[in-house]
């Protein structure tokens, strides 16, 4: 019998969304082994959000962005520092670096590997378990896959969410300033442009929302694409803007106050879906199957692409076009502007959120 692990690396090299959805997999982990030591290894972008999850300890960083170290340099760092430290290692991704960083790390390494055998076969013969990253299937049943392996079952999991009390005493006094009690999160922006409903379409839908008579608080962060849309934000009585004034912690705060989102497919989404909030996502070319919000109700999210689609708690809208969901990164596969996003008609996803809250209140 395998002993049980008392020190487990997680590692995630991936973006926000990958980081926040690994934590059915330390939940379940921490579980099932009792409460082992669980440390992260994520790029030093995703930082904010891993510090927000559960169980851990320690959390190792790689940057992409330049910190005076070469990506070689950081490599040959981490691959020292976490060398034979840790029981178990469970890598997310299949990259060539995150596969190494978990060779070196665990006495047992567990990996996500490309399903091509030729590209992966030098994975398959040295890691000690591994599985097919699959992107018909969801992030979240690919990020618990590893727990199969291990024999604990991965099941039907659910996403849960975490901030401290100060954090919600922030929020408390933010809202009180302003008036709110009750709340609709809009997020209008992305991590990347091309998943960005078009201002003109956007605006038009605020108006619509504004005379809704509900507050109406616009979030986001201060990367250079959300300080954008903050300043091109219109003026209506009802909208709150809170782009930028907000921390991680606060955020996953202000989401857990509000009664619904509104917006993008992206990380404020999967943190609204995780505290069960009503969620009216609004989809371009970003594959369903893989990253639809998952309803912790029925534990599933969505493969199929529709105008309009309900499940549980989710309504996702997308445009009624044959390309629709293509998966590329904009029409150009190089972050330029998404098509389907200018044929989403803001009427729609307005007279989808009138009706529900004409029919829950």
């Amino acid at each position: 019998m395998n002993p049980t692990p008392r020190s487990i690396l997680i590692i995630v090299q991936r973006s926000n969304g990958d980081v926040f959805l690994s934590s059915p997999l330390i939940e379940s982990l921490f579980r099932a082994y009792g409460g082992p030591r669980i440390d992260l290894l994520v790029n030093s972008d995703t930082l904010p959000i891993a510090r927000t999850l559960p169980h851990i300890v320690d959390i190792h960083q790689f940057t992409y962005n330049g910190d005076g170290r070469g990506r070689g340099t950081q490599t040959t760092g981490l691959l020292k520092k976490i060398a034979h430290r840790y029981d178990l290692s469970i890598n997310l991704t299949a990259s060539d670096r995150s596969v190494l960083f978990a060779l070196a790390a665990g006495r047992k390494s567990i990996s996500a590997v490309e399903s091509g055998r030729k590209k992966s076969l030098w994975k398959r013969l040295l890691l000690s378990a591994h599985y097919d990253f699959d992107s018909s299937r969801h992030i979240i049943e690919n990020n618990t896959a590893a727990l199969d392996l291990l024999g604990i079952g991965s099941g039907k999991p659910t996403v849960r969410s975490y901030y401290p009390e100060t954090a919600a005493k922030s929020v408390g006094r933010m809202l009180t300033e302003r008036g709110i009690r009750e709340c609709i999160i809009v997020h209008p922006g992305a991590q990347y442009d091309y998943k960005v409903y078009p201002e003109k379409l956007r605006n038009e839908l605020l108006e619509q929302l504004d005379s809704l008579g509900l507050p109406l608080v616009v979030t986001g962060s201060k990367s250079a694409l959300d300080l954008a849309i903050k300043q091109r934000l219109p003026k209506f009585a009802n909208v709150h803007d809170l782009i930028g004034l907000t921390s991680m912690e606060e955020l996953i705060a202000l989401s857990d106050r509000s009664i619904a989102y509104i917006g993008a497919d992206t990380l404020t989404m999967h943190i609204a879906a995780s505290q069960n909030k009503r969620i009216f996502a609004i989809y371009g070319p970003t594959m369903l199957s893989m990253w639809s919000p998952w309803c912790n109700e029925l534990r599933t999210g969505t493969r199929m692409n529709r105008p309009v689609q309900t499940y549980g708690n989710v309504t996702v809208l997308q445009a009624d076009m044959p390309c629709v969901a293509c998966g590329k990164a904009g029409c150009d596969d190089h972050h330029g502007v998404s098509e389907c996003l200018y044929h989403i008609d803001p009427n729609l996803i307005f007279n989808e959120i009138r009706e529900w809250l004409t029919t829950s209140r």
